[in-house]
């Protein structure tokens, strides 16, 4: 802390004169020391804990704004709508009598069996890197389901993956549903 250490003058002192004594104060810097450097080690260390994270997202070649390609057998369809999850292969147009309703447990089975079906290199020239798979959520869908499903192709190393959006045909179906 602060001390004050009062000194008296040793000088003669006159009649009628009073002298103003002088105090010498010296100030301790050690407690504002110690506090700057437990700031300095709580903000660096805080700024280590709270690095973002990101998921890697592949982003397709430049097609000039042409569709790709997509083989039949190398898609998976799979629509969010609330809390349930619809799952098919191929097109919609030959595959809406075939639509199921199922878990994501289930879409990771699916996917995994899928990937081992595309290892088959003779019949797929791809082979498990040109599946692809197609999550088209639709206005009910919660942003935590499309999140998990980004996540499951992420577990299953699905290479190709791609949020679009609901065919007007999707939609129809959906509203059957």
């Amino acid at each position: 802390m602060a001390q004050i250490n009062e000194t008296t003058g040793t000088a003669k002192q006159r009649a009628g004169v009073k002298r103003m004594l002088k105090n010498n104060i010296r100030i301790d810097m050690t407690p504002m020391v110690d506090l700057g450097f437990l700031l300095i080690t709580f903000f660096v260390f805080t700024a280590e804990l709270t690095k973002p994270t990101a998921m890697d997202i592949a982003m397709p070649k430049d097609t000039d704004g042409k569709p790709t390609e997509i083989g039949e057998s190398y898609v998976i369809t799979v629509i969010p709508d609330g809390n349930k999850i619809f799952y098919y292969e191929g097109f919609f147009e030959k595959e809406k009598n075939q639509i199921k309703k199922i878990t994501a447990e289930v879409l990771r089975n699916n996917i995994i069996q899928k990937q081992k079906t595309l290892d088959n290199k003779a019949k797929y020239k791809e082979g498990r890197d040109g599946l692809m798979l197609l999550v088209k959520p639709s206005v009910q869908a919660n942003y935590k389901s499309v999140i998990d499903l980004l996540d499951e192709c992420t577990i299953t190393q699905v290479k190709k993956y791609a949020l679009i959006k609901l065919t007007e045909e999707e939609k129809e179906w959906l509203k059957n549903k």
